[in-house]
């Protein structure tokens, strides 16, 4: 498994953990070494994993908006747990961190939610995830992407 999928997948056990016991004030940098511990003793990148979780929880108030914004169908504690914690994941990557590619972000909440949600949650993340995208102002690494491929069909134009 990648690192950054380990990572992800990582943040969204903290992530369980946390909601599942309402959100009280733990430790959570406890929950996430007890994680490691138990699910990746070898592993030896805590960083990702701490700023996945720490970046949903600053952001908790405005990502939870979005999952009712754009679940309609579902009220916000209606949703599975599993469910609610990758699109928190795959929200915060999609319009809180600048450094995740867009499709990155998307395809990773839904391979998560394929492997550790029900049978319909790969669709349901997906669902969410691809309304919120289309809705968002392209992602600044997007733009630069863009911009090169955009200046390298007028230098391809120009040279004709």
């Amino acid at each position: 498994m990648a690192n950054r999928h380990l990572s992800r997948t990582l943040a969204m056990q903290t992530l369980f953990a946390w909601d599942f016991n309402d959100r009280q004030n733990v430790d959570i940098d406890k929950i996430i070494e007890e994680n490691f511990h138990q699910f990746a003793p070898n592993f030896d990148d805590h960083g990702f994993v701490i700023s996945l979780v720490k970046g949903v929880m600053s952001h908790l108030e405005n990502i939870n908006a979005y999952i009712i914004k754009y679940a309609t169908e579902w009220p916000l504690d209606q949703i599975t747990i599993i469910d609610r914690n990758i699109l928190r994941i795959g929200i915060y990557e999609l319009v809180f961190d600048p450094n995740i590619p867009a499709k990155v972000a998307i395809n990773e909440a839904i391979e998560m939610a394929k492997t550790f949600g029900g049978d319909s949650s790969g669709k349901f993340v997906n669902g969410v995830l691809g309304a919120i995208m289309k809705e968002l102002p392209a992602k600044e690494v997007d733009k630069e992407i863009n911009k090169e491929a955009v200046k390298e069909e007028n230098n391809a134009a120009t040279n004709q």
